[in-house]
C-alpha cells in the first residue's frame, strides 16, 4: 500500500518562498507518475503541476514561471517549489501518486499553505 507524506507548508508573506516534499513508500517510484493538487475553501480541488517517472513535467498556467517541481528518484520523494507567492495561492496541497496502467492512485493527507501580510 502506498503511502505519501508531504511537508514543507507554512504560513508566508505575499512574495515569499515554500518547498513541499511529499515522501512517496509501499511501492516502486518509478511507477508512478506524482502531482500537487491545491484545494482552497470553497473550490474544487486542482491539479497543479505533475511529474512522471521520467521527468516530463506540466503546471496549470496560473503557476508557471513561479513553481517548479521536481523528484528524486532515489529518495522517492517529490517535491514543489513555489516562489513569487501570491494570496491566490493560498490553499491545502495534496501529493499523489498515479499509475494508469496499474489503476491505482493514492493521495497523501494535505499540507496548507498560507500566503498573507
Amino acid at each position: 500500500q502506498v503511502q505519501l507524506v508531504e511537508s514543507g507548508g507554512g504560513l508566508v508573506q505575499p512574495g515569499g518562498s515554500l518547498r513541499l516534499s511529499c515522501a512517496f513508500s509501499g511501492s516502486i517510484f518509478r511507477f508512478y507518475t506524482m502531482g500537487w493538487y491545491r484545494q482552497a475553501p470553497g473550490k474544487q480541488r486542482e491539479l497543479v503541476a505533475a511529474i512522471t517517472s521520467g521527468g516530463n513535467t506540466n503546471y496549470i498556467d496560473s503557476v508557471k514561471g513561479r513553481f517548479t517541481i521536481s523528484r528524486t528518484n532515489a529518495k522517492k520523494t517529490v517535491y514543489l517549489q513555489m516562489n513569487s507567492l501570491k494570496p491566490d495561492d493560498t490553499a491545502v496541497y495534496y501529493c499523489n501518486a498515479e499509475s494508469t496502467s496499474r489503476g491505482e492512485n493514492y493521495w497523501g493527507q494535505g499540507t496548507q499553505v498560507t500566503v498573507s501580510s
